[in-house]
């Protein structure tokens, strides 16, 4: 499923707001553009955000690389592939290499690493499993296949029959409006359900392991993603249900020792009260509390899977040997 389409200088990307009742391109010829994209979601999802990115270098960059960074960098701090591509660009045209040509290649990685997430996560599930996911984390979110979808979508490619169970995730529904919306046209069996019934599910025996992308891990394998996952991982332990965090190594933060150490994005109160709906839910003098990440304690992560294999605890030691077999 297509997000982003670039051409003889033009950057098209899927307004991902107006999903799935309207599939709309929308043109970015700015870096103004570009910003406003990524801070309110017309484009999310890590990787997209940073493939987006590295195309935004390209064409808004090039008279200062640098502050371009910067002004990118600062639409959603919580992401690290964000400033990942941008870092990569800006090099590159500091350099006088050509900066379109490296945006295709980090869009072209970004499809090979996804290719081996799927295929590595797709490696621990059993035909027929029930999987729970929570917000998006498939090709919306990516490129092809996605991290935290991807061996799903990968397995039904192989004729793998999964019954998936789809977090609606508040405030922004991204469950509902993108998950459900990216299975259903792969031709997967999808459930939507809110994010407080994951407890019955569980409980039911439908679930034999959960599946979620990630924006960012730190170096002890903590693992920020959207909010809620950290209960959906809280209440994956007690049910004694794997529960596996999915992304490419560019999402592994080696300047974050711990989840401590990662900013947490929050977000404008009203997309809590009116976002979706009709009329507003609360009065209007109502405060709101809106982070959209959080941050879910390696403890609780039965794995993590990336392009480069199976990470198992400690991740202190695992990550570490992924960072050094790079060198």
């Amino acid at each position: 499923m297509e997000n982003l389409k670039y051409q003889d200088g033009k950057l098209e990307i899927l307004d991902q707001r107006l999903l799935p009742n309207e599939a709309k391109w929308l043109p970015i010829g700015s870096k103004e553009a570009a910003f406003e994209a990524i801070q309110t979601l017309a484009v999310r999802g890590a990787p997209a955000i940073g493939i987006f990115a590295a195309f935004s270098m390209a064409l808004f960059g090039k008279d200062d690389p640098a502050a371009c960074k910067a002004y990118l960098d600062s639409a959603r701090p919580t992401a690290v592939n964000l400033s990942w591509a941008t870092a990569r660009l800006a090099k590159v045209m500091e350099n006088g290499g050509d900066p379109v040509a490296e945006a295709l290649a980090v869009q072209a990685e970004d499809i090979e690493m996804c290719r081996k997430i799927s295929a590595y996560g797709l490696s621990l599930l059993r035909d027929g499993d029930g999987l729970l996911t929570h917000c998006n984390a498939g090709e919306l979110a990516t490129s092809r296949y996605g991290t935290g979808l991807g061996p799903i979508l990968l397995g039904k490619e192989k004729g793998y029959n999964f019954k998936v169970f789809s977090d609606e995730t508040r405030p922004l529904l991204q469950g509902a409006r993108l998950t459900s919306y990216e299975l259903e046209k792969a031709g997967v069996d999808v459930t939507l359900i809110c994010d407080n019934m994951a407890s019955q599910v569980m409980k039911n025996g439908w679930i034999q392991a959960v599946l979620v992308g990630c924006d960012r891990v730190a170096m002890n394998g903590d693992a920020a993603n959207k909010i809620g996952t950290s209960g959906v991982a809280i209440l994956a332990k007690h049910y004694g249900i794997p529960f596996y965090v999915l992304g490419p190594t560019s999402t592994v933060d080696p300047n974050c020792a711990t989840g401590a150490d990662i900013q947490i994005e929050e977000r404008p109160g009203d997309e809590i009260k009116k976002l979706y709906f009709e009329r507003p839910t609360a009065l209007p003098q109502t405060k709101c509390y809106s982070p959209a990440f959080d941050v879910t304690d390696h403890n609780l992560i039965t794995a993590i899977i990336t392009d480069k294999g199976i990470l198992r605890p400690p991740y202190t030691e695992s990550l570490r040997a992924l960072f050094q077999e790079e060198v």
